[in-house]
């Protein structure tokens, strides 16, 4: 070998270190702690950005809990399909990464091709083609999800707009049911027959459904944002009654709120607002199955709000259901204790925890005087500040002021215990942008 043909050798060597180097690192950075799992490799170069390295702090820009696992699923998942999800930021970035659950699924699910872009106009299907990028998971532009567990992707550089529409879109080949799912997403996504995961024009999606799959997470690294509130709760905070696509639910204008406060210099926290509604649920009481659909409040804090991206501020809005759903009259002091019991968790994290008043349901078809009584029982304790650290009147703000035992006419979707577009926002604009200064007290 020549002198030359040697110093060419081993300049392929050190620039095929340094490359492998780089690739390790930015696998490693891009995991935040959450549950990873064994990727598979398979070929095909990530298409990402090649924009400068982005600064700034990862928040959640949108979110919903894995709330069960979708009926007629069972055998084949959604396997040889595409799923397209859309999902509506609330805060912008410049940098992106998601989050896939497998929670209630019985086998491994298989990944093999994942993109995120963001979309042209709201509810489309069709992606702004300079956006697209491929999503790997520890390098790899495929992954196996083992049953029951979830993994987050390596971050992507992709500018994200604040308020815009994202489409996060995942295939799989292989049988791998049931799918884990969100089913009252308010939001329309879709569905194509093959691998469309890069397609831009939305043409080949032909197929709508209500729901989110698999998704449970998108996170930005956001010059905008210093922090994460998370919403807890139940239909009331889901939005299972506003408008399909609107983006009304409460959560949402209260990230409108926040941001247009900061933008017109109010001193307010720079924070996203994040979701994790699910209909129906209780603080003590799961729902049928095994891993339990409808996991209870209790059980599933820590995966759904602690193990959120840079949580600040928790707000709690449960207790209607464990009212409404018991078969037996509910105990308030049981639902105070398992409030308690989330305080004190969210608190061991040193994160502040804001409670909402529990709203009136006179004439719904759950409504007796004694449930009514043991409402008014936790409100009180709930008002008296024995309970969180800073609380939301709901009930003042929305029920009737010539009967209190009512939601008011116009705050009222119709069944008596949903709010209206009109009443989710009377929810949001009740809310003190200042009680979410400061962190969690030494001790309540």
């Amino acid at each position: 070998m020549t002198r030359r043909h040697g110093y060419a050798l081993l300049s392929a060597i050190i620039a095929l270190i340094v490359g492998l180097s780089a690739a390790i690192y930015v696998g490693v950075a891009a995991d935040d702690g959450s549950t990873s799992t064994n990727a598979l490799a398979r070929g095909g170069a990530p298409r990402n950005s090649a924009a400068p390295a982005s600064t700034g702090i990862w928040v959640g820009a949108w979110s919903a809990s894995p709330a069960g696992a979708e009926p007629g699923t069972e055998t084949s998942g959604m396997a040889g399909r595409s799923v397209r999800n859309v999902v509506h930021t609330s805060i912008g970035g410049t940098s992106a990464r998601i989050t896939l659950s497998n929670l209630y699924g019985q086998s491994a699910l298989t990944i093999t091709h994942a993109t995120i872009a963001v979309a042209v106009t709201s509810d489309s299907a069709a992606a702004t083609a300079e956006t697209m990028r491929r999503l790997t998971f520890g390098g790899n532009t495929a992954v196996v999800i083992p049953a029951g567990r979830q993994i987050l992707s390596d971050a992507v550089r992709i500018v994200i707009p604040q308020g815009s529409d994202v489409l996060v879109t995942t295939y799989s080949p292989t049988a791998s049911g049931p799918v884990t799912f969100h089913p009252h997403a308010r939001q329309i996504s879709y569905v194509a027959q093959g691998d469309l995961t890069e397609e831009v024009t939305g043409t080949g999606y032909t197929e709508q459904t209500p729901y989110w799959r698999y998704l449970t997470a998108l996170d930005v690294l956001s010059n905008d944002a210093d922090g994460t509130v998370v919403a807890f709760g139940d239909s009331l905070t889901d939005g299972i009654t506003s408008t399909q696509g609107a983006n009304h639910r409460w959560t949402d204008v209260l990230s409108d709120r926040l941001r247009t406060a900061v933008e017109s210099g109010q001193d307010v926290p720079r924070y996203s607002v994040v979701n994790q509604g699910i209909s129906g649920n209780q603080i003590l009481a799961n729902g049928l199955g095994r891993p339990a659909d409808n996991q209870s409040g209790l059980g599933r804090f820590s995966r759904d709000v602690l193990s959120r991206t840079n949580v600040k501020v928790i707000v709690i809005d449960l207790g209607v259901n464990d009212i409404l759903r018991n078969p037996k009259l509910a105990d308030p002091n049981k639902i105070l204790t398992g409030l308690h019991t989330l305080v004190g968790q969210a608190h061991a994290r040193g994160i502040k925890v804001i409670g909402a008043t529990l709203m009136p349901f006179q004439g719904h078809r759950g409504y007796t005087p004694a449930r009514e009584a043991v409402r008014q029982t936790v409100n009180a304790e709930i008002r008296s500040g024995r309970v969180y650290d800073a609380v939301v009147d709901f009930d003042k703000a929305l029920r009737d002021p010539y009967n209190p035992r009512k939601l008011r006419s116009d705050y009222d979707s119709g069944d008596h215990l949903h709010p209206s577009d009109k009443g989710y926002a009377r929810m949001a604009e009740v809310f003190d942008l200042n009680e979410l200064k400061g962190s969690a007290p030494a001790q309540l």
